[in-house]
Order: C-alpha cells, then sequence, then structure tokens
C-alpha cells in the first residue's frame, strides 16, 4: 500500500538518489538514477524535469553534467519534494475527499484520519532529504523495489 502517487513515490526516490551521489560529490544521469531506483526512464525525466524548475535539485547539461543536489537543499524537508509533486492534499485533505470536511463540518472517518494525517505530515516536514545519506552509503536502505 501506497500513501504517494506513482510519480511522488519515483520523485521521492530519486531526489534521495540524487542526494546520495551527491554526498558522494557525484552528478548522475537518467540512465544511472532510472537504474538506481527501479523506475522508467522516460517517465522519470519529465518529473526530474519538473523537480529542476522548481528547485528541488540542480541539474547540468552536457558531458560532465547530470543532476545534483546543493548542500543547502539537503536540509530541505521532504514535504517539499510531496508539495511539488502532488500538492499538499496528502497534509489537509479529507480521506474521503470531500470539500467540505472540516472540524465544524466532519466526515464519518475525520477524527481518525485527522491523527493519520497529522503524524505524517510531522513525519515529512521534519525529515530532511539528506537525512538518509549515511545509511544510503553503507547500503543499509534500500530505494529499490
Amino acid at each position: 500500500m501506497a500513501i504517494f502517487s506513482k510519480t511522488c513515490e519515483y520523485a521521492i526516490r530519486a531526489v534521495l538518489y540524487i542526494a546520495h551521489k551527491s554526498a558522494l560529490g557525484k552528478r548522475v544521469g537518467i540512465k544511472d538514477i532510472a537504474a538506481g531506483i527501479d523506475s522508467p526512464e522516460l517517465y522519470l525525466a519529465k518529473i526530474l524535469q519538473d523537480l529542476s524548475r522548481k528547485g528541488i535539485i540542480s541539474s547540468v547539461k552536457g558531458p560532465n553534467g547530470g543532476f545534483y543536489i546543493e548542500n543547502g537543499s539537503l536540509s530541505k524537508p521532504i514535504s517539499d519534494i510531496v508539495e511539488a509533486v502532488d500538492g499538499n492534499a496528502l497534509f489537509y485533505g479529507c480521506a474521503l475527499g470531500l470539500k467540505q470536511c472540516s472540524e465544524i463540518q466532519p466526515c464519518p472517518l475525520h477524527d481518525q484520519f485527522k491523527a493519520i494525517r497529522d503524524q505524517i505530515k510531522d513525519l515529512l516536514f521534519t525529515t530532511t532529504i539528506g537525512a538518509f545519506n549515511q545509511e544510503l552509503l553503507a547500503g543499509m536502505l534500500a530505494l529499490k523495489k
């Protein structure tokens, strides 16, 4: 079960992969990223282009080019990736997709879902893009299915 769209899953995995390689002083190409996270190359290229335009990652064209993450961006929260790709519905939306769901006019799942949603929001807003670099470098975590 996934809580993110497939596009967002690929985006998060790709950004963490790029952060891992950037920590080693490397830029990575689309083929390496796609292989490293087990994603379709063309689909991933569109995602990375969008993330680059939104300032989450950086890229350089040419033979020594590729994608990378600036050191300052390693401290950005993962929520920035989620919002860039899927918007903020995960953090504020109704479990049943109702527009009028609120504290005043709650849906049947409101109270229970709000607690879970707030935990997910807290996790994604407090966990940084660079938080997993050491574990990735040590091979303790995986980004491939």
